[in-house]
């Protein structure tokens, strides 16, 4: 039983003459005032009674129960993760010297989907708003409202360039040459990984500027309260607390809750007398009980209506009433109010959806393919170090010794180093993709994540929307049905009345029924004669139409449209009339029109049936021709609609894209077994009907099948299938969640965009597949011969010399990053194999062309050189300008090379030739071989003539020619073309038909007659709902 405490009643004075009996005095000395938890429960209630002397009396209770509340709202529990007052000491700055840690400490390190509004952060008053200073305040606190991830450190991003494993390698040949006191290669080195770095870095942030201008031009806008004025400003610059304004055609900016209506000048104080009869400890407690099948009941009417299908997928607006939370990126549809924003971007129930997809940062497959370029490389580079000291220890060569020798063990594993592992190979790549992402901002496709480029030019399937990308998204009236003796004008002119007026926001059904009059300027005519709307009541589900009274010349016009079926129960037609407009309804249907049913009624007189007036979405003008544009690039578009299986058949049809269209329901609810399901997925070329469920299911079984499948979505719901699919496509218009989730945003309508890009990745997969085969080739061609020149002839090209091969390696070919490549008809993959096999023949048939030029020069005569020449500048310049010209050979011959490479690798080439002609770093006659070259024409300052370095020019033309035929001869053999390609259409039935049975499987759960718990599996159950 409970305790009976007493009841204390306080008296105010002004209320009696004297103190009654009992009465305590409130005189209390602070210095013996005993708190409530010390159990001075008297003392408490009389200390709380002296705080506001403004009470007159009204409600003795009254400061009691504020002081009460204050607390409640101010308290901060010591245990909780984080507080207003944490914030103030952990939103520090990191001290100048910790550079590795980004932005601040403290919250700010941690998500923001994480921060909790304080509640007295929501007191906000709706005339005054936020001032400038309390808005930056509580941005140190909540962060910008968007959905964007933190920006990168730019110091930790240069400094990336400098990891990974090919260029830990350099790293070490840098630490061998400072060892062996060579400060001349060590420095070239370390010259290569900066220029390395810087221009990767560069080429980079120069792409992402451009992407993120693109993004900032479409940035949301949101109108707010600040300062005591009205403005409008970027939707990022919202705090939570902040005043903003809600009405038609406004996209919601953060989460918020509504107040009152805009021309409500009291609203707020209801507002707050709302907020406290929801209070739990109210007596309307049961206004938050779960599982009331009433709902929850609500003041007065509603104050807006929100459009939430991004979010729950209703198709119909959501009343929201006063206290109800409007969510963000949802649509105003009608009304207009004042509404606190009560959390931002990342912290709102959008912004929490987008980081669970968010969570997985997968380092993709161009990373993989890179690194098994990267560690094959370096197991062959060990290789040759071993090959070559073998020789070397036979020939009883030293390790250090001597030190100005390139004859030495040490400078051997040096070279090999320097020429075997490709410094530039992660910059070029990475500055290929950066720039490949600078295209295709051009082309409004904002790459969210650069890996996505690579997995686009290899997607083989689209899964394609139909409204906005396939169609137009703009309805059209078509063929309009009038019942035998009305006049088409009038019926017109009705629909018009039965419409939304509000053109800030028209309902795109609405819009277009409007906009038809046009064609019909009696109908126009009609509804211009001193018409006024006395009720409007929108679409609803129930009633399925819309209807408005309207008055004209003193009649009173009741004026409907909406379903066929819906509309035909109002009026009283005949039987022949009947079936003569269900006959019509269905002949729409079946070609794939929506129809609106158009009644009258004149005062209380019978409703009269006027007519129906067909819609449809026509397909864009370019749509049919990219469509054959995308089968002949080897690409598959499957239509995903949620629309009726008629009309997703006839725009299949209007497209030319195959009339194999299904209802989605056979994908989740079919008795057909798993084998099935995934050939009915692959063979069929769209689903109608479909639900988010549908779409992720469709990426699932094309991918179980070897499909690489591109998924285009634009709401919150569509953001597990964009994730899922090798490449999600967010589509113009999409909402933050979905470009959140997905690889690539277009921010132009149409599936011509996509196929645009589609092509501009396909080249830029061609760029960084011509680069990596010619620096294997590179890195081949140099172990080849120097190694078997180490070990045959004990004679290699000095250090110094390849340092500065290296190094115009790597110059020549950055700007392969704004080659005009081809691309491919079939969708690209990397087919290492072929790569590698390519790679090889190429390298070895540029080390057999230096070994030929090597060769002359044992001839009495000199062989190439004319007047005086060197040895190690006559290699130096042979292999410097094959390699060179190699880019010309593995980027094809179908376009011709851009103006940016063929001056990069010119240059390069006119400063080897100067190299070759002054003897720089020669090391003057160099050391012999072994047999020596005997020719009297070598010089002894390590100088070539002029002619001679035409006639190295000419032989390497030469070489290059004969290694461009072998090419094509490869490249053209059907049976290396298709080398390394995976089955696109891989089966596994008994796979398919297991996986499908235990997706119909359900654990249910029952108990016994003696409380005894029983599980058992069971088919689940499929509820159909009633038309």
């Amino acid at each position: 039983m409970a305790p009976n405490f007493k009841k204390i009643k306080v008296f105010s004075s002004h209320q009696r003459g004297m103190a009654p009996p009992g009465y305590i005095d409130t005189t209390i000395n602070e210095a013996v005032d005993q708190d409530l938890e010390a159990g001075s429960f008297l003392t408490e209630n009389q200390r709380n009674n002296t705080v506001d002397s403004n009470n007159h009396g009204d409600n003795p209770y009254l400061d009691e129960y504020r002081a009460l509340v204050r607390y409640v709202d101010t308290y901060r529990d010591p245990n909780a993760e984080v507080g207003e007052e944490d914030f103030s000491q952990q939103n520090q700055k990191s001290p100048w010297w910790a550079f590795w840690r980004r932005g601040e400490t403290g919250y700010s390190r941690a998500s923001m989907s994480e921060f909790e509004t304080p509640s007295d952060w929501l007191n906000t008053d709706i005339r005054d708003g936020l001032s400038s200073m309390e808005v930056e305040r509580r941005r140190k606190f909540s962060g910008w409202n968007e959905l964007s991830t933190e920006k990168e450190n730019m110091l930790l991003k240069f400094i990336g360039f400098f990891r990974g494993p090919v260029l830990y390698v350099m790293e070490v040949a840098v630490i061998i040459a400072l060892g062996m006191q060579d400060w001349l290669d060590a420095g070239i080195i370390i010259g290569i990984l900066i220029l390395n770095a810087v221009v990767g870095w560069y080429q980079e942030k120069q792409a992402a500027d451009v992407v993120a201008s693109l993004k900032g031009d479409i940035a949301m806008k949101a109108r707010v309260v600040r300062d005591g004025q009205e403005m409008e400003i970027k939707a990022r610059e919202l705090v939570p607390g902040d005043i903003i304004i809600i009405e038609e055609g406004y996209v919601v900016a953060g989460d918020a809750r509504l107040i009152c209506e805009y021309d409500n000048p009291n609203g707020q104080a209801q507002y707050q007398a709302e907020l406290t009869a929801q209070d739990v400890t109210s007596p309307r407690r049961e206004k938050f009980d779960e599982g009331d099948d009433e709902g929850t009941p609500h003041i007065g009417h509603a104050i807006v209506a929100t459009d939430q299908s991004a979010i729950t997928g209703e198709s119909l607006a959501v009343d929201k009433y006063m206290t109800d939370t409007v969510y963000y990126t949802t649509g105003c549809k009608r009304g207009k109010a004042f509404a606190v924003v009560t959390a931002g971007a990342q912290a709102s129930f959008v912004g929490k959806t987008a980081s669970l997809v968010q969570g997985a940062k997968d380092s993709g497959h161009f990373k993989a393919i890179m690194d098994s370029i990267g560690t094959t490389l370096l197991v062959l580079v060990v290789f040759w170090i071993l090959t070559a000291w073998i020789g070397g220890f036979y020939r009883n060569l030293h390790i250090v010794f001597p030190e100005e020798s390139s004859n030495n063990l040490l400078t051997y594993a040096l070279i090999l180093l320097i020429i075997g592992v490709p410094v530039g190979l992660p910059v070029v790549t990475t500055t290929t993709l950066a720039v490949g992402a600078a295209y295709l901002a051009k082309e409004k496709a904002i790459v969210q994540k650069l890996t996505a480029i690579e997995s686009l030019a290899g997607v083989d399937i689209l899964c394609s929307d139909k409204t906005g990308t396939l169609t137009a998204n703009q309805l059209s009236v078509r063929e309009p049905f009038v019942m035998e003796g009305v006049d088409i004008n009038w019926m017109m002119a009705v629909a018009a009345l039965a419409s939304s007026h509000n053109i800030k926001a028209l309902d795109p059904i609405d819009k277009i029924t409007i906009l038809t009059l046009k064609r019909y300027p009696k109908a126009k005519e009609m509804i211009s004669e001193g018409w006024k709307t006395e009720k409007f009541t929108p679409f609803d589900p129930v009633s399925k139409r819309i209807t408005a009274i309207c008055t004209h010349q003193g009649v009173r016009y009741t004026c409907a449209k909406g379903a066929p079926k819906a509309v035909l129960a109002l009026t009283s037609c005949s039987e022949e009339q009947a079936a003569l407009f269900k006959e019509k309804a269905t002949e729409f249907a079946r070609r794939g029109f929506r129809s609106l049913a158009v009644a009258v009624q004149e005062e209380d007189g019978p409703w009269e049936m006027l007519g129906m007036i067909s819609l449809f979405d026509p397909p864009r003008s370019d749509t049919a021709q990219t469509i054959a544009e995308a089968q002949a690039l080897g690409l598959s578009v499957k239509m995903l609609t949620g629309d009726a299986i008629a009309i997703a058949k006839e725009t299949c049809r209007m497209l030319a894209l195959g009339t194999k269209v299904y209802n989605s329901d056979k994908l989740l609810h079919s008795d057909m077994a798993g084998t099935a399901i995934h050939d009915l997925c692959e063979r069929a070329d769209g689903f109608a009907e479909v639900f988010p469920e549908h779409k992720y299911q469709v990426v699932e079984m094309l991918q179980q099948r070897g499909h690489l499948t591109a998924m285009t979505g634009d709401g919150v719901n569509d953001a597990p299938s964009l994730k899922k699919s090798d490449c999600g496509i967010a589509v113009e218009g999409a909402t933050e969640a979905a470009q959140a989730a997905a690889d690539i945003v277009f921010l132009a309508p149409g599936l011509s965009t996509i196929v645009s890009a589609i092509k501009i990745s396909r080249q830029i997969f061609q760029r960084m597949k011509a680069y990596i085969q010619y620096r294997i080739a590179l890195c081949l061609h140099l172990e080849i011969y120097l190694v078997t020149s180490m070990i045959i002839i004990n004679e290699t090209i000095r250090a110094d010399l390849i340092v500065f091969l290296a190094l115009f390696a790597d110059l020549a070919t950055i700007a392969v990053a704004y080659d005009t490549a081809h691309y491919e008809k079939r969708p690209v993959e990397w087919q290492l194999p072929k790569i590698w096999i390519i790679s090889v023949v190429l390298g070895a048939l540029l080390a057999l062309g230096t070994w030929v030029l090597r060769g002359t020069l044992w001839l009495p005569g000199g062989g190439v050189i004319q007047d005086y020449g060197s040895v190690q500048e006559i290699l130096f310049l042979q292999v410097s300008l094959t390699e060179n010209w190699l880019i010309f050979v593995t980027r094809g011959f179908e376009t011709l090379p851009s103006w940016q490479l063929v001056s990069a690798i010119f240059g390069v080439d006119i400063l080897a030739s100067l190299f070759a002609g002054f003897g720089w770093f020669s090391g003057g006659a160099g050391e012999p071989s072994s047999p020596a070259s005997l020719s009297s024409k070598l010089s002894q300052n390590g100088a070539t003539d002029i002619l001679t370095i035409v006639v190295v020019w000419v032989y390497s033309i030469a070489c290059v020619i004969v290694i461009a035929i072998v090419y094509q001869m490869m490249t053209r053999m059907k049976s290396l073309n298709d080398l390394g390609r995976k089955k696109r259409s891989a089966q596994d039935t008994m796979m398919e038909n297991i996986l499908t049975h235990l997706s119909k499987v359900a654990l249910e759960h029952e108990r016994d007659e003696k409380g005894g718990d029983r599980f058992y599996l069971a088919h689940k159950q499929v509820v159909e709902e009633e038309e």
